[in-house]
């Protein structure tokens, strides 16, 4: 592997010390981002934020531009603008005044491994103790009903009351979930949630599917972060969707379909949950063994009590015998 230091640069003269930060946002995009989410959130975060570059990436040595161009401005006879892509490390103050760290920009399409040990090396530098992340995958989900998602980490107690939907399955690889990977073996805590979007509106700006995504980051590590000027761009695609959805009654039946779909697994589910919280509330093996030997040797107390000290029986072994010869049966009045 070439060295990972001579793949970015740092942007400041102040040092590494006095720009600290325990929280690393990663947004890098990956091979599906349903919906916008990650990059609306990202945006938002830039837009909203009080933010200064502390480090880039040579993307020359990490990007395939003929496979993605980048854009360029051509004006009348000449061209004017070119859109170089960036891959930048932001250190970024919330609203409370908390430092944390975004690293945003395109996935790289080469040498990973060399990435995510210059990523691994940057947030060592900084103090960094936690990567999160957060995107968007499709499901057969409506839109009309709350937004769910995935969470995953590398240490259980960012896992708690967790359902996962899925069990052991291979997925396409990416940068980001690599970084996951290695940065959980270099001992940075690492978690991340992969937000459900509608498969129908993978391919268009979902806002709420981005409120989702921060209201994940937000409650995982306390950042405080103004969601305002997102929630008004969802609001205007929630009611372009809508209208969209009423203009079309193929689409309509779809979404009614799925809403059905969403419905019985919910309470699928939710049944699932109190028959466990009863079962919960029912006695242990343990518990009930316990109560069956106090009930014994209270019954085994009280005829010990009884006159003669007789455990048990109206007559002793020692009576007389009934007529037919058989010992201790009861006598008829």
């Amino acid at each position: 592997m070439l060295d990972p230091a001579q793949l970015f640069r740092l942007e400041t003269d102040t040092t590494s010390h006095d720009l600290r930060a325990s929280t690393m946002v990663v947004a890098l995009g990956g091979f599906i981002d349903a919906g916008f989410a990650q990059k609306l959130m990202s945006q938002h975060i830039l837009g909203t934020l009080e933010h200064t570059v502390v480090a880039s990436f040579d993307l020359d040595q990490l990007l395939d531009y003929r496979g993605r161009r980048p854009v360029m401005t051509f004006d009348r006879d000449r061209f004017s603008e070119y859109d170089d892509p960036s891959l930048v490390l932001y250190r970024v103050i919330d609203a409370e005044g908390t430092p944390f760290l975004l690293l945003t920009g395109p996935e790289p399409d080469y040498q990973w491994e060399r990435v995510a040990e210059a990523t691994r090396m940057l947030a060592s530098m900084f103090g960094v103790s936690l990567m999160v992340s957060a995107h968007g995958i499709p499901m057969a989900v409506p839109h009309t009903r709350p937004i769910g998602f995935t969470r995953y980490a590398s240490n259980q107690r960012y896992l708690t009351e967790n359902e996962p939907l899925f069990g052991n399955v291979q997925i396409p690889a990416s940068a980001e979930g690599l970084l996951h990977i290695r940065l959980a073996e270099a001992g940075i805590d690492t978690a991340g949630f992969a937000v459900h979007v509608p498969h129908y509106l993978v391919q268009v700006e979902y806002g709420d599917a981005a409120i989702a995504a921060l209201e994940c980051v937000t409650g995982l590590t306390g950042l405080a972060i103004p969601a305002q000027e997102l929630a008004a761009i969802a609001g205007l695609h929630r009611a372009d969707i809508a209208k969209q959805v009423g203009e079309n009654d193929e689409v309509t039946e779809v979404v009614s379909g799925l809403e059905q779909q969403y419905d019985t697994f919910t309470e699928g589910r939710r049944r699932r949950s109190l028959l466990a919280a009863e079962m919960n509330e029912l006695p242990s093996a343990d518990e009930i063994g316990e109560e069956l030997e106090q009930f014994l040797r209270s019954g085994s107390d009280e005829n010990e009590d009884t006159p003669g000290g007789e455990r048990g029986t109206a007559h002793h072994a020692d009576d007389s015998d009934d007529s037919d010869g058989s010992p201790n049966r009861p006598q008829a009045d």
